[in-house]
């Protein structure tokens, strides 16, 4: 310890979010440079390595071979693929001295891609899967919770590489559970959910979410097993509605009644139903919002759902694509489209066919059949009784109506539950993509020239460092399981004799003689200090050599449980030796 580039802190950090952020910038673990960006000091970049190292076993079990691409790559590959501008605002782009455009990866899809075609012409070379551990860049709008969500982080990505779907197949499930072996070690407990593609585009895509509370992505679990990321979720669609003995519908004066609120305790007063009182979920409420493309084209957009429900931003943005951003109408929005009564919208000046070539798209829940109450049109009016598919319709459905504990499931197993978790990994089967956008073709057993079936499998190095140091540490700091910790142990001189640190230099190094990781706190400060560090910065075991050293014994605790055992001193190493496996 006295020798190590470490330096502990007594107080949070200012900016610290969660308990992983503050432990591991007060453990000298990291330390921040900007926002989103960190140093990886010699202690945190010992766990980031033991982690790899798991990664990098379970690669090889699986098939994969290890390689490494540049982090500074040429524009031309992502226009190719059409994510130079799909990307919008979330990566780094510079120029060179001779004007020529770069880009910071994000992810290295189209290298693996160009690669792969410069080298490899036939079926007889596939399948294939290589991999790298890398350091990736993303400009994030809002990093947070330290490196959990940054701008600069570790991941490591794999791609296959197949001659038909059904390989791809396979290289995907030999992925998927290379994964979970993965994470298994990690200690992690986590759900496999379905997830939305995004820009990587494809098929089918899974993430791994470790619970926890302070989590960034809401999932949903069914009866059945059902599992998905909130922005993935397949609204339970009814079946549409009989409206034969549905009244013709009727416009009715609602003055004051902008909000459903207001709407609906004006219904109720004025207009009350026979069977039950109005609610929410009878209303129709029509949100307009103004939406910009990445390459600048801008379009409005109307989204009708129940009036109990609210857009998402995150399945909005889901629905929208990669790099496509949203926003409210604002007054002067509105300015642009005087057919608009502001508080009182209904379906009749919707759609593209309409004056105002607003698109309107429908929650699917909406169904033919179904009787609504929504905005007249016209200011401090509503119409009852508006029939789907009878009165009006639109120019399509769109998911985003926001998603709760008590909706259907999909699969109808039964109600579904929420929960937040932290995305670990991600695994697209991308199809071809990108090698159809980059010619990436083999020749298959036929002789026929094919384009290859690509699968893309992420796991956020940076980010499970700090999901491990989350899910375990408690009110004194770390608390790192033994296959993840910089050191298999911590040995303390707590004495100020020198027989006390000559025993605690002697365990040490006959440890070490052994093969095992030993961080011997040899510095000249007291036994609190030592403690406290100990528990800080925590290996899961502590030995401390201090006044039992008189009665011949040391004390050996467990970092975890807090509890302790005295030790014959002569039987330290064997004991600890014993101990560690």
């Amino acid at each position: 310890m006295s020798e190590l580039f470490v330096r502990t802190l007594r107080e949070d950090p200012a900016d610290a979010e969660v308990d992983s952020h503050r432990w591991l910038v007060r453990a000298g673990y990291i330390r921040r440079v900007a926002p989103g960006i960190y140093s990886w000091l010699p202690l945190g970049l010992r766990v980031m390595a033991r982690i790899e190292q798991v990664v990098r076993e379970e690669m090889a079990a699986a098939g994969a071979q290890e390689l490494r691409f540049p982090a500074l790559l040429p524009r031309e590959p992502y226009e190719a693929t059409g994510r130079w501008t799909e990307y919008g605002d979330g990566i780094f782009r510079l120029k060179d001295r001779k004007g020529g455009d770069y880009l910071l990866g994000p992810t290295h899809e189209e290298l693996f891609t160009l690669t792969v075609k410069d080298l490899y012409s036939s079926y007889k070379d596939l399948p294939l899967t290589i991999y790298q551990i890398q350091t990736k860049y993303r400009d994030e709008a809002r990093p947070r919770a330290g490196i959990l969500r940054g701008r600069e982080f570790v991941m490591k990505d794999a791609y296959s590489f197949d001659v038909d779907e059904a390989g791809l197949e396979r290289s995907y499930a030999r992925q998927r559970e290379a994964y979970q072996r993965i994470f298994d070690r990690l200690g992690f407990d986590y759900v496999i959910v379905k997830a939305h593609s995004g820009a990587m585009g494809g098929s089918m895509s899974e993430e791994f979410l470790v619970r926890s509370p302070i989590g960034e992505d809401t999932f949903v679990r069914a009866p059945s097993g059902y599992a998905a990321n909130v922005e993935a979720v397949d609204v339970a669609v009814p079946e549409a509605a009989d409206a034969t003995d549905a009244p013709p519908a009727h416009v009715e004066p609602t003055p004051g009644t902008p909000t459903i609120q207001t709407l609906v305790d004006a219904l109720n007063a004025d207009h009350p139903r026979a069977d039950r009182a109005w609610t929410a979920s009878d209303t129709l409420k029509n949100v307009l919002f103004t939406v910009t493309e990445p390459d600048g084209r801008r379009w409005d957009l109307a989204v009708g759902l129940p009036g109990d429900r609210d857009v998402d931003g995150k399945r909005m943005e889901a629905e929208l694509g990669e790099g496509a951003t949203f926003a409210p109408f604002t007054d002067e929005d509105f300015a642009r489209h005087p057919q608009l009564a502001k508080g009182y919208i209904g379906p009749g000046v919707l759609g593209e066919e309409s004056a105002t070539g607003i698109r309107y798209l429908l929650d699917p829940r909406v169904v033919d059949g179904t009787r609504w109450v929504t905005g007249a049109d016209q200011p401090d009016s509503h119409v009852l009784d508006l029939v789907k598919g009878r009165d009006f319709d639109a120019d399509g459905t769109i998911q985003v109506a926001d998603v709760r504990a008590g909706d259907p499931s999909p699969d109808g197993s039964g109600p579904l539950e929420l929960e937040r978790g932290i995305e670990m990994g991600h695994v697209f089967a991308l199809g071809t993509k990108y090698s159809e956008a980059l010619g990436l073709k083999v020749l298959d057993p036929n002789g026929k020239l094919v384009p290859v079936h690509m699968g893309s499998y992420g796991i956020g190095i940076t980010r499970a460092v700090a999901t491990v140091a989350e899910n375990t540490c408690d009110e004194k700091g770390l608390c790192w399981p033994r296959e993840l910790a910089p050191f298999a142990l911590t040995v303390l001189a707590t004495g100020k004799g020198e027989d006390v640190a000559a025993k605690a230099a002697e365990i040490a190094g006959a440890l070490a003689e052994r093969g095992v990781e030993v961080l011997l706190d040899d510095r000249k400060v007291s036994p609190g200090v030592k403690f406290a560090d100990s528990e800080l910065l925590g290996m899961p075991t502590v030995v401390v050599v201090g006044r039992g050293l008189a009665d011949g014994v040391v004390e050996v605790r467990d970092r975890r449980s807090g509890q302790s055992t005295e030790v014959a001193v002569d039987q330290a190493v064997p004991h600890l030796l014993e101990l560690l496996g």
